[in-house]
């Protein structure tokens, strides 16, 4: 009984005209060429980057090595390993 006398309150007092126009099929299209489409404010969206081409989902990641950080870490990795099989 509550949550409906709060819902007609906040249904009634909400301004009218103020919300953006919203368009349930916008097409998006990015860099690559590829286009999808989605519900959004905007009409047409333009991306850089997508999952068709972004490295991580495409499987060509790199990883950037800071002053050997990447094998000071597998080092340390190899390390923990290690000692979990000695302990066994």
């Amino acid at each position: 009984m509550i949550s409906k006398l709060i819902w007609r309150i906040i249904y009634y007092t909400m301004k009218k005209d103020i919300h953006p126009k919203y368009y349930p099929n916008a097409k998006i299209q990015c860099a690559c060429g590829n286009t999808w489409t989605c519900g959004s404010t905007k009409e047409f969206i333009e991306v850089e980057v997508c999952s068709k081409c972004h490295p991580f989902y495409t499987g060509k990641e790199k990883i950037i090595d800071a002053m050997g950080q990447v094998q000071k870490f597998r080092k340390r990795l190899a390390r923990k390993e290690e000692m979990k099989k000695r302990k066994k």
